[in-house]
């Protein structure tokens, strides 16, 4: 063989093998990347191929698949009472990535997660039965958060606190997944609702803190029990009213002018909402125990899954005194979501104990086999004596049976909560946020319930706008519903 023969057929082996080379990366590669690409419609065509697994609420679906008229996609997502659910269940969308559970489990949902596989699945490599999932809401409660908050823009969370199941989540102004379910159509609905100035796709109940006014007196209140700044709720505090805020000029005055606030005790200035107690007891702990109790509660936690992953409550840093002050009032850039606040209310009712929230109650594989089980494993961390719980529950008792929360009473029932008015814009220029979180007891049962209400705007005068007024009769109605 010449020379010029062997260099040829050397080049040519060496393209054949860059060639088998490249072939290989691609194929093992860079084909996984484009079969996971969003864009790659052969995803979608392989998920609604069958129909998928269904989110359960008290053993009945909430969700459905339903055949499609034309097209590849052979079936779509349906939902049964989807405005009632949307914030649990968020939507499967042919045309948009999924949210909230149905984003979570879509591998479950749709039979592609490793753990529905039989070894029959895996030797014909058919795809297997989808799973389902198992939720802790309570449609009873769920249905009375979102009749009560009616047009109002809010949210709602209740919780059981002896086991962390979340039994209602709320949020309006709510939306109908199924709009969004088919590609034909999914476009339009998408541009109204993202261009709605209330922005219904927004999960409030979990995904939206804001300012927490006097609710926040609660977690300053256990901070100073805890620390022994005071020995009891009904211990008489160093409070002069006004109370001038530290290194300024400027008087904090509370709302009433008329309650009995100067050196008042907890319980007193939590029946009152008292200002000036809290901001000079949240000056009094420092910034850094104050914030130390509140991430007790949950505040800062960046990784709160319960399993969608919940915005960060916010307790802040670095402050002066003057800010630290204004925090003790829930100010400043102190922020909670709903869920934040009824995970207050529930360490407080269950004696300082405070059960890891979760709306997921089980995932189960397609014949009904539990995969795991979320019960089981909800973490429980003693946050605060039960001494302080017990007097905390006496002192928001005091603030439903003779102050500000007299809304949310039930008859038959132990109820304790803590109203609170946040500000909102600068200076105050906007229609304040009513909060409201609370507890319940039965009187003829063990059933108890945790609630935090945000009503964040409603057609009430500015005037009008309170707690009491407008959070604690939501707050009410979910109460009797988780009471019977």
């Amino acid at each position: 063989m010449n020379k010029t023969i062997r260099r040829a057929s050397v080049f040519t082996l060496l393209l054949v093998f860059a060639l088998l080379v490249r072939a290989t990366w691609v194929q093992f590669y860079d084909g996984r990347a484009l079969a996971d690409d969003k864009d790659n419609r052969r995803n979608a065509i392989e998920t609604y191929a069958e129909p998928l697994g269904n989110i359960i609420v008290a053993g009945r679906s909430v969700t459905g698949s339903a055949p499609t008229k034309d097209g590849d996609l052979t079936y779509k997502r349906s939902y049964t009472d989807g405005e009632l659910y949307s914030a649990v269940t968020g939507y499967a969308s042919q045309a948009y990535a999924p949210t909230q559970l149905e984003g979570i489990y879509q591998d479950l949902l749709n039979g592609t997660d490793p753990r529905l596989k039989t070894v029959m699945d895996t030797v014909t490599g058919r795809r297997a039965d989808p799973g389902n999932v198992i939720t802790t809401i309570d449609p009873k409660v769920q249905k009375a958060g979102l009749k009560a908050l009616g047009d109002k823009k809010g949210a709602a969370v209740a919780i059981d606190p002896k086991t962390g199941r979340i039994l209602a989540v709320v949020s309006t102004p709510s939306y109908d997944p199924s709009s969004l379910t088919d590609a034909n159509t999914a476009g339009e609905a998408w541009q109204q609702l993202t261009s709605d100035p209330d922005k219904p796709l927004t999960n409030r109940a979990l995904r939206q803190p804001l300012p927490p006014g006097s609710t926040f007196k609660l977690v300053v209140a256990a901070a100073a029990l805890e620390d022994g700044l005071y020995g009891s709720v009904d211990t008489r505090t160093d409070s002069p009213d006004p109370y001038q805020l530290p290194d300024t000029s400027t008087d904090l005055s509370n709302e009433n002018p008329n309650a009995p606030c100067e050196n008042a005790t907890i319980r007193t200035a939590l029946q009152y909402s008292c200002n000036n107690v809290f901001a000079k007891m949240a000056v009094d702990l420092g910034q850094d125990k104050l914030r130390a109790t509140a991430e007790k509660f949950g505040f800062n936690d960046e990784k709160r899954d319960v399993p969608v992953r919940a915005y960060p409550s916010v307790y802040p840093k670095d402050m002066d005194r003057s800010s630290t002050a204004l925090t003790g009032i829930g100010q400043f850039d102190v922020t909670a979501t709903p869920l934040q606040m009824a995970m207050v209310s529930a360490a407080i009712a269950n004696d300082g104990k405070l059960v890891s929230p979760h709306m997921v109650s089980q995932i189960t594989g397609g014949d009904g086999d539990v995969l795991e089980n979320y019960d089981d494993s909800a973490e429980t961390q003693q946050i605060v004596s039960s001494s302080t719980a017990e007097q905390l529950q006496s002192a928001m008792r005091t603030v439903v049976d003779e102050g500000t929360g007299s809304n949310a009473q039930i008859p038959g029932a132990t109820v304790g909560g803590k109203t609170g008015t946040a500000q909102h814009g600068e200076k105050n220029s906007k229609t304040p946020y009513a909060w409201f979180t609370s507890y319940a007891k039965s009187g003829s049962s063990d059933d108890e319930v945790a609630v935090a209400v945000l009503v964040e705007q409603s057609d009430a005068a500015r005037s009008e706008v309170s707690g009491n007024g407008l959070a604690a009769p939501v707050a009410k109605a979910m109460m009797k519903a988780a009471l019977n």
